[in-house]
């Protein structure tokens, strides 16, 4: 249940049945400190304002007409004119049973389901993934999961760089590799080197490069096999993206994959259209849309270059024909991008352009959620050591190298096995969680010691939090699934906890309409830290606890861990049994 959703509509009822107008808002919130109740209706006094009466006067109207029976122990006016809720413990403590048993903890899936399209990650098949690919891909990822874990049907769209004038040079260097006798997959083992090589290659032999602007005329006009030696060459370059996705734990397969390339044949119909529309003119040999909508403080409107004046197509082309795609075809309702924040304006200008042309409806949702850049200790983009671009593949490496050590040295009674899956789940689970926990549009600094440590809102430190709670069902040799009996909050520490956990639907409905991952992971970080002080101050497993207490605790202890489970899997973190 979420409980905020549920007492808003109660409050909403009692302010209607008080003389309130319809459009007041109750303005319901968990309370911010103790003995303010578990939560606040704080609606009462801008009615009051608009409608010239006494603030504490129509919160009393209102408190009288609340009808909370069994569910609030105690309501009251405080101050200029709010309205303290008490939850009433007994009533908690049926949620949280309910919680424990229910698959879903408790939170119901969205009444009104719709088709939402996530376009993130987009690595260039050029080149091998680089850290700037990696905010996109988990912040992607973690609103995907969440968004179908609310029972939306979610498509991911990897709008991957599969096509312009760099493949014609690639294409033809993959060719004469080839002829010399060398494997497609061997040739390409290093993607890196081998753009370094074409790109060298086209720069000292002018031969070469006049082969491979022919390339790129070859490919755009379908020639078959110059295509074939393209499909080869994105194969190949897709498994590379593919073994990081899987390492990274992230949801993304190749048939999430929709490049450039699949919008070709609609780029010429598009920019008619735009023509016919009167959108699109001529100037200075090129196709450009002029938005008067996004003129700059001068009055002058701003271009979008659609066409160039050889005849080819850009970003912005592609892009159009990608949302028209994604309304029209795939009848997606909310389309959200991820997509660094330099390409504000671009995306700006894509979805004025979409409005203006109607080639998206007005009622489908169009979001551009940027995010900041990570930076390196210097306080500049995060870097190799000589200045080049850090491979991802390299850096998670890394991350789980040093977590295996990290778990090595704290539990060296591990076996081999063990020691390198919880390396692994920890290294990559730091990485994800370090970006995820910080603010999307802020940048943040990448750092090593902070993101591995086991004190303080990292992954480690939530992941053995649930190993912690896992232990106690070891110990008490039991099966938490099979417990059965009332849990009690007899305890400031039991009743902080108890209301936490009962707040995640609300943490998920936020984190689901403004696409922060932070909200979540500052959530699970509350949840972990209570349940630490919940463990020190309410012995669950010591002989003068009764059977009762003990059962009780016992459930609230497998909802924490089932919870942040739960939380960490939607960040698309993994955890452990133990560490």
């Amino acid at each position: 249940m979420n409980i905020r959703d549920f007492l808003t509509s109660k409050v909403q009822q009692a302010m209607l049945a008080s003389g309130v107008p319809f459009q007041h808002q109750p303005l319901v919130a968990p309370s911010r400190k103790a003995g303010f109740g578990d939560y606040q209706a704080n609606g009462a006094m801008g009615a009051a304002k608009a409608m010239g009466t006494n603030p504490r006067e129509l919160a009393q109207k209102i408190l009288e007409q609340l009808e909370l029976q069994g569910i609030a122990e105690k309501l009251e006016v405080a101050g200029p004119g709010f309205i303290n809720i008490h939850l009433d413990k007994a009533w908690l403590g049926e949620q949280l049973a309910q919680a424990q048993q229910d698959p879903r903890l408790g939170i119901a899936p969205v009444a009104q389901p719709d088709t939402l399209v996530v376009d993130y990650s987009g690595p260039n098949l050029a080149k091998e993934m680089h850290v700037g690919h990696l905010r996109s891909t988990i912040i992607g990822d973690a609103l995907a999961r969440l968004l179908a874990f609310q029972g939306h049907n979610v498509i991911r769209q990897n709008h991957v760089g599969d096509w312009g004038t760099q493949f014609g040079m690639l294409i033809a260097e993959l060719e004469e590799q080839l002829g010399a006798e060398r494997e497609a997959s061997l040739a390409l083992q290093d993607l890196e080197a081998f753009y370094q090589q074409a790109k060298q290659h086209f720069d000292r032999d002018p031969e070469f490069a006049n082969k491979a602007r022919e390339y790129v005329v070859k490919l755009q006009s379908g020639d078959p096999a110059v295509l074939d030696l393209w499909r080869e060459f994105t194969r190949i370059s897709l498994t590379h993206s593919t073994e990081i996705y899987e390492q990274l734990n992230v949801l993304l397969t190749d048939a999430d994959v929709r490049g450039e390339s699949a919008y070709n044949d609609d780029l010429a119909p598009l920019v008619a259209e735009l023509e016919q529309k009167g959108l699109a003119v001529e100037d200075q040999g090129a196709k450009v849309v002029f938005l008067e909508e996004l003129a700059d403080k001068d009055g002058n409107p701003s271009p979008v270059l659609i066409q160039k004046h050889d005849g080819g197509y850009l970003y912005a082309t592609t892009d159009l024909a990608a949302l028209r795609y994604r309304a029209q075809t795939l009848g997606a309702r909310r389309i959200l991008y991820f997509i660094d924040a330099r390409q504000s304006l671009h995306m700006q200008q894509v979805f004025t352009l979409a409005r203006i042309a109607k080639l998206v409806p007005d009622d489908v949702s169009l979001e551009h959620h940027a995010f900041g850049t990570m930076m390196g200790a210097d306080g500049k983009p995060f870097k190799t050591r000589t200045g080049g671009t850090v491979k991802l593949a390299q850096l998670l490496d890394e991350a789980v190298q040093r977590a295996t050590a990290l778990v090595a040295e704290k539990n060296p009674d591990l076996s081999t096995e063990e020691r390198a899956d919880i390396g692994r789940k920890v290294g990559l689970g730091a990485v994800k969680y370090a970006d995820l926990s910080k603010t999307r549009t802020h940048d943040y600094v990448f750092n090593w010691d902070t993101m591995l440590s086991f004190e303080g809102n990292t992954a480690p430190y939530l992941q053995y939090a649930y190993t912690r709670v896992q232990s106690i069902f070891r110990r008490a040799d039991t099966d938490p699934n099979t417990l059965e009996g009332a849990i009690f909050l007899d305890s400031e520490a039991e009743h902080a906890l108890a209301l936490k956990l009962l707040q995640m639907s609300e943490v998920l409905d936020q984190m689901a309409r403004d696409a922060f991952p932070h909200l979540l992971c500052n959530y699970l970080y509350d949840v972990a830290s209570l349940y630490m002080r919940f463990y020190e101050a309410c012995p669950v497993l010591r002989s003068d606890v009764s059977p009762e207490l003990r059962t009780s605790r016992l459930r609230l202890c497998h909802l924490v861990a089932r919870t942040l489970a739960t939380g960490l899997d939607l960040l698309g973190i993994e955890v452990m049994e133990r560490m």
